[in-house]
């Protein structure tokens, strides 16, 4: 179809209900959701969450994923102020919905149908704001199963378009408390309270991280160790150890992200693989970290200070890097200490190395998040006019905007391709667990500051040593 018959295409389709006189907006569907009287005496915040599911067989908060939006359930989100135990809410075509935007525009058909409220709080914060916000409770900001946060049992819904709809229900479930990781022969558990944190968001703040102890740990109680620090995303626990073998009957499934068959058989046999390997005898024996510092905007705070999340920076290497190896017999030196990561963990280390360029020795960086804002993506935020429209020669191509920019490949005719994840900006802004609501104060967020007092990486005065056996002392 040439240039004319798509333009034709959209004229008529612009036009035709106008003609025919016979457009009709669909008959209206709506959710009254009831906060049970248990809920107790103190008003609610939060955000409600609609889903609607085709699917049968898990719940569909369980559906929920965001490595495969497209096969999440429909969504519809609504932000709630105060809400008094007993009270109705509904939820209607005001709401804002992903993939669907109105929730009258769903589709005839059966569904299951679901809702959760995930809880804010009001944090009155050191630098003069007050905000509400969801807590991280153990979970890794994880609202579709975050302690305390209120759910109903699934109702099915059948859709009929013909006539208004409205579904009763009630959010008469609570998610319960997570079950702390108990600490095994190899894995051990700490948390402590950061002095630094509880300043900065007026109440208690918890760090927390997953020590994986070396061989002969037990049985050299003088020994002091190197530590190399994990960065990442929430850990529920050390990641990739296994002391079993992989589970022959473990069923294989498929990994979305990964196009990959078997994916979970494949995780169980290198996490045995690296067991194996750690207790070897020609492994080299130190300490390995991952740390726990989910926050109410997500669930790790990049590991440096910033102007919206308070000195996270500091307070892991200032309070919780120090205890951790006062508590595991680490040897407490700079040329003792790496940091390593992927992706976001990528970015942090090499962050950590940065800002806290005394404290580590090397930083091993792969596939990071973008470190140069001159190469956000594929934007030079100083230089480019435009995020959505990229100039090249001979032609312009452009993305919607809508979309976000995340890759960029080079043809030979120079003319660089624009992806755009659409799906994943639009599902996030129907949940909006993330970005709370603001009731006062400045605005934020700023550029990360580095902590006071240190050197840049050219100007390091920490010490050489080779990282490799255990020090005893």
């Amino acid at each position: 179809m040439g240039r004319f018959g798509h333009w034709a295409g959209l004229l008529v389709a612009v036009a035709l209900p106008w003609m025919t006189g016979q457009a009709q907006a669909a008959p209206a569907l709506s959710v009254a959701i009831t906060v049970p009287a248990t809920a107790g005496a103190q008003p609610i915040d939060g955000r409600l969450i609609l889903l609607i599911s085709t699917k049968t067989g898990t719940e569909p908060r369980q559906q929920v994923s965001p490595e495969t939006a497209l096969d999440s359930p429909f969504m519809f989100g609504m932000t709630v102020d105060g809400v008094a135990a007993g009270q109705t809410i509904t939820i209607d075509d005001t709401a804002f919905g992903w993939p669907t935007r109105k929730l009258s525009d769903l589709k005839p058909g059966d569904y299951t149908v679901q809702v959760v409220l995930n809880r804010y709080e009001t944090f009155h914060r050191a630098d003069g704001s007050v905000v509400k916000l969801p807590p991280d409770r153990g979970e890794g900001q994880q609202w579709t199963q975050k302690p305390g946060n209120l759910y109903s049992t699934p109702v099915r819904l059948h859709r009929d378009p013909s006539s208004p709809q409205r579904i009763a229900i009630s959010l008469d479930r609570q998610m319960p408390a997570i079950t702390p990781k108990p600490d095994t022969e190899w894995v051990k558990h700490i948390r402590i309270k950061s002095e630094r944190l509880s300043k900065y968001w007026g109440r208690p703040v918890y760090l927390g991280a997953h020590v994986l102890l070396p061989k002969g740990f037990a049985d050299h109680p003088k020994a002091h160790y190197p530590l190399m620090v994990f960065h990442g995303h929430f850990p529920d626990d050390i990641s990739g150890f296994r002391t079993t073998p992989p589970d022959p009957n473990l069923q294989p499934d498929y990994s979305e992200r990964f196009h990959l068959a078997g994916y979970n058989k494949i995780q169980q046999q290198e996490a045995y693989a690296f067991y194996q390997k750690w207790i070897s005898p020609d492994f080299p024996r130190f300490l390995v970290i991952e740390i726990d510092h989910a926050n109410p905007y997500y669930d790790d705070s990049y590991a440096v200070n910033s102007a919206n999340l308070g000195p996270y920076g500091d307070a892991i290497n200032y309070e919780l890097i120090p205890e951790v190896e006062k508590q595991f017999r680490g040897l407490g030196q700079g040329w003792a200490r790496f940091t390593y990561g992927g992706s976001t963990g990528g970015w942090e280390a090499m962050a950590t190395q940065v800002f806290y360029p005394d404290m580590y020795n090397g930083a091993f960086a792969a596939c990071p998040d973008p470190i140069d804002f001159r190469a956000y993506t594929i934007v030079n935020i100083y230089a480019d006019k435009n995020a959505y429209a990229l100039q090249a020669r001979p032609s312009r191509s452009s993305a919607p905007p809508s979309a976000t920019i995340w890759a960029r490949s080079a043809p030979p005719s120079g003319i660089p391709t624009i992806r755009s994840w659409w799906p994943a900006t639009a599902a996030a802004r129907a949940v909006n667990t993330t970005s709370g609501r603001r009731c006062s104060g400045p605005k934020a967020p700023t550029a990360i500051r580095p902590p006071s007092g240190t050197r840049s990486p050219a100007t390091s005065t920490r010490g050489s040593p080779p990282i490799g056996r255990s020090t005893t002392t």
